[in-house]
């Protein structure tokens, strides 16, 4: 039987990541929602500013951006961009967000090793996610109406797992940088005061909730993993 059975029959393995996936979406938003009745005495660029201020990087501008929850710290321009959700709220929840970006400027200036790692493999990852199913499905493909060239399409899919391996490499090493940026985050809030016990863990509340979508992302990638390489060995086996 060709292996396009097992690329049908393996996507089975995705639905209870991808379920998760939706959910955590979902769940960063209502509970970003629910926290923004916790008003704080400052916005989220406030926040941020005194962040970066108490930690000597009083060049990290701060920009205003549009769209929902975007934010994000760019090391490259040295700026920490808020989404418009997020830069003149004066919730807990919008505090907490932009405290986590502002945790991203220090863990560069610090030098943190995850952080650093991750800097460093963009480039390889950014190749890998983009060659890596090219290169797998020529070679199912090859696999599955060539006998002759069975061996080349094996090679192509194995090649393209290790690119694809590369992808789930960054989501792995992803995950103790966004749980460090919101402790860095969190202990920043309670050591200067800014925020009060309910503010604090109003704020707690939505950088657990963010933290959950980088846990769904690896294990739908884990699982895609798992796939690709049970679509390869099986189509090997016949």
């Amino acid at each position: 039987m060709p292996p396009f059975f097992y690329f049908d029959y393996t996507f089975l393995l995705l639905i209870p990541a991808l379920i998760f996936t939706i959910w955590a979406q979902i769940n960063v938003s209502t509970t970003f929602n629910k926290m923004n009745k916790f008003r704080t005495g400052m916005s989220g660029a406030e926040a941020a500013r005194r962040i970066l201020d108490a930690n000597g990087l009083t060049h990290v501008r701060i920009e205003r951006v549009s769209g929902r929850l975007t934010d994000h710290y760019d090391p490259r321009q040295s700026v920490i961009r808020l989404s418009e959700s997020v830069y003149d709220n004066y919730s807990a929840g919008a505090v907490g967000v932009a405290a986590h970006e502002a945790g991203h400027a220090v863990q560069y200036a610090v030098g943190y090793a995850p952080i650093k790692l991750r800097t460093a493999i963009i480039p390889v990852t950014s190749f890998g996610s983009q060659a890596a199913m090219p290169l797998f499905l020529i070679g199912l493909i090859i696999s599955a109406y060539s006998t002759t060239a069975s061996s080349l399409g094996y090679t192509l899919m194995m090649t393209g797992i290790i690119f694809f391996s590369l992808a789930v490499l960054f989501q792995v090493i992803t995950l103790p940088v966004e749980f460090n940026a919101s402790r860095r985050a969190l202990a920043a809030l309670e050591g200067s005061g800014m925020l009060g016990r309910e503010e604090l863990s109003a704020s707690g509340k939505v950088l657990r909730a963010a933290a959950l979508t980088y846990v769904a992302a690896l294990a739908v990638a884990l699982l895609n993993l798992l796939r690709l390489i049970l679509i390869a060995t099986g189509g090997r086996r016949r």
